[in-house]
């Protein structure tokens, strides 16, 4: 039995992280994921079994740490390192030891901070050929989200890094303190739509298939992915002048750089890793779909602190649209500081062109 009767067509499977802080709501999202008959072919990686309620979806235990749920949804502890873990997986999906599952879904804990789960999906060779990021669900508590957006910033980091905020406990929150919530969040992350969660229900289908590709059409996705209009719009309303000082948030940036001529590859190579070597722990993400000099179709390029993914050519643009479009998520670090730093090792070399 080949691991192609599995996966016909050999596309990488898709990862989902679910984050956020503690008391957000996580176990809560999660169990009522598990219950729902859309997550057959999933894989949920979580910590223990204790911690979810999956006593009355379990159908069998197929082994010490994985049960198999009603929904057709794998549930597995990581006991061990999470490199072993999507390791042993693949391998026990290859032998039929386990369903063939089609997503991966890994539930954080509260006080994580997700970059080195993306790291790890990102560095390790085997896991970056067989799986791949397809995005962040963060859940955010409407309660207690802004005063743990200020004392803790872990809390400001797994919002930062989202590709979709879920908001809780909505129902014993005022409206007032969610809409000011709510407006924070769009200060945060203004490209991650936020979705309320009714007592923890959400349809799966608004938190995952964020990724570059769209999994209908397997075709590049590249406006949902980046949503640099998201950001636009907020410059325009410039929305991260606040007047607290002491608030994590304040300290984080989000923005689209675009560039309008073809780019030479090495250079841009070089200030990417200027950035890293100087400004790695302060650069939260970075994505983006560039068009190289030389190259006739766009290519993806996606970082995360220290940790450059390696490019990715896509099979071709999506649109009329040719010009560079390349998002920053950052921390103590200004738009204008990345636009003089690529004008400074790239620019010159982008008029040459």
């Amino acid at each position: 039995m080949t691991e192609k009767n599995f996966n016909e067509d050999n596309e990488p499977i898709p990862v989902s992280v679910i984050t956020g802080f503690l008391g957000s709501g996580k176990t809560t999202l999660l169990n009522h994921l598990l219950g729902h008959p859309g997550m057959g072919d999933t894989a949920v990686l979580i910590n223990e079994f204790g911690e979810i309620g999956v006593d009355h979806l379990l159908v069998r235990k197929l082994d010490e740490d994985v049960v198999l749920l009603n929904s057709g949804c794998l549930c597995c502890t990581v006991r061990d390192d999470l490199v072993i873990s999507l390791r042993d997986m693949l391998h026990k999906r290859v032998k039929g030891d386990l369903p063939p599952f089609k997503r991966v879904v890994i539930e954080t804990t509260g006080l994580a901070d997700p970059a080195p789960i993306l790291h790890t999906l990102m560095t390790d060779l085997v896991l970056s050929s067989r799986y791949r990021v397809d995005g962040i669900v963060t859940t955010v508590d409407a309660v207690n989200g802004a005063r743990q957006l200020d004392i803790y910033m872990e809390s400001v980091k797994q919002l930062a890094v989202a590709d979709r905020i879920v908001l809780t406990k909505m129902d014993i929150a005022d409206s007032a303190t969610i809409e000011a919530l709510c407006t924070r969040l769009s200060n945060i992350n203004p490209a991650a739509p936020v979705i309320p969660a009714d007592h923890g229900a959400v349809e799966p289908a608004y938190l995952f298939d964020a990724g570059l590709y769209d999994p209908e059409t397997k075709s590049p996705a590249v406006s949902r992915w980046l949503r640099e209009e998201a950001y636009a719009e907020q410059e325009a309303h410039d929305h991260h002048q606040h007047s607290d000082v002491n608030r994590h948030d304040d300290h984080i940036r989000a923005f689209c750089m675009t560039v309008d001529l073809p780019i030479p590859w090495a250079p841009f190579v070089d200030w990417i890793e200027s950035l890293i070597v100087t400004q790695g722990d302060n650069i939260l993400r970075i994505k983006g779909v560039l068009n190289i000099i030389g190259e006739d179709v766009p290519v993806a390029v996606h970082g995360v602190q220290h940790i450059f993914h390696p490019p990715t050519r896509l099979t071709a643009w999506p649109d009329d649209e040719r010009w560079s479009r390349l998002v920053f998520i950052t921390r103590d670090i200004s738009k204008k500081a990345i636009e003089d730093s690529f004008a400074a090792m790239v620019g010159t070399a982008v008029e040459w062109a």
